[in-house]
């Protein structure tokens, strides 16, 4: 024999029809949540910055110089 399913008014509290008492809850959890991540300190985000802003440059360049060669191919062939 089957279950009966579980009424949608049945399974919510009553926080669950209060948009004010749901925001709450959210806020609080959310606080919970940031307190247990472990946040980088200023010398890690500093060297991660570098890496990035490097690794742009790079690709920067490399891009530039496919963009040109291919550019120049274009040119080479279309003359």
């Amino acid at each position: 024999m089957a279950k009966k399913a579980a009424q949608p008014s049945e399974a919510r509290s009553d926080n669950a029809s209060n948009p004010v008492a749901r925001f709450t809850k959210y806020v609080e959890d959310s606080r919970a949540e940031l307190r247990k991540v472990t946040w980088p300190t200023v010398k890690d985000t500093r060297k991660a910055t570098l890496v990035v802003l490097i690794i742009v440059a790079v690709m920067a360049v490399v891009l530039g110089t496919v963009d040109l060669i291919l550019s120049s191919l274009i040119k080479y062939i279309l003359s």
